[in-house]
């Protein structure tokens, strides 16, 4: 069962109205790699989420069936369930979450290394892993980087910041907000969305395929516990089956 921040963060998520214009464009590569972009980056890109996209937040279905399967079928995501159910485990996120945050922080790309610095699976900075990562005061930033570059600290680390930033702030959204653009920016909009068009555009793509991969687990669920009438009435209050 998932831990009570779990659901209740679900909750929350559902709830929120969502965030409009963003668009989320990939294609799969011949060596079945995914690749991610809020904007078509050229031809081989097209649009799996967004306002014209088919599938759309709330409620729509298919669209982005090619994703989602690649995000349940893929080598480079498989290996990973074990780490993400650990994560999700220890710090009370959903493993659906932390796979659409790594959908679109690094494409699945564990040596991922970002212009700003950021770092693996999930584009940690070594001053967040210091901060959210139990990693001692004196260490240093580029050991910290080596250490980011293997998936369970990257994951371990980046679920613990994510819960701390969902207790703190309260919804989801603001988390990933805070995530993107730093807590001081959050302050700054008074804990609410900051007014950056990059940021909003992040956080979108993220919770889009988020609630993707929650409707994508409803079915399975719905053979696990029986008929719609056993079901739970939102994604929010399942138990986490993988």
């Amino acid at each position: 069962m998932r831990t009570a921040l779990a659901g209740a963060a679900s909750a929350l998520m559902l709830a929120m109205p969502p965030l409009a214009h963003a668009e989320l464009w990939g294609f799969v590569d011949g060596s079945g790699t995914a690749h991610l972009a809020p904007s078509q980056v050229d031809a081989r890109y097209h649009l799996v989420m967004g306002d014209a996209a088919p599938l759309r937040v709330p409620g729509k279905t298919d669209g982005a069936g090619g994703l989602l399967t690649w995000l349940e079928f893929a080598p480079e995501v498989k290996s990973l369930q074990p780490l993400l159910r650990e994560a999700a485990a220890a710090h009370g996120v959903d493993i659906e979450l932390l796979k659409a945050i790594i959908a679109v922080e690094s494409g699945f790309n564990a040596k991922a290394v970002s212009p700003r610095g950021a770092v693996g699976l999930m584009q940690l900075t070594p001053i967040a892993a210091q901060h959210y990562g139990g990693f001692a005061a004196n260490e240093r930033p580029a050991a910290l980087r080596d250490k980011l570059l293997d998936p369970r600290t990257n994951i371990l680390t980046g679920a613990r910041m994510l819960s701390n930033l969902t207790r703190r702030f309260g919804r989801i959204d603001v988390a990933l907000a805070a995530w993107n653009a730093g807590e001081s920016a959050v302050r700054k909009a008074g804990g609410e969305m900051p007014p950056i068009p990059e940021t909003q555009a992040h956080v979108h793509l993220v919770l889009e395929l988020y609630w993707a991969l929650l409707q994508a687990r409803m079915p399975r669920e719905l053979q696990l516990h029986g008929s719609p009438d056993e079901a739970p009435r939102n994604p929010g209050a399942a138990a986490k089956h993988e």
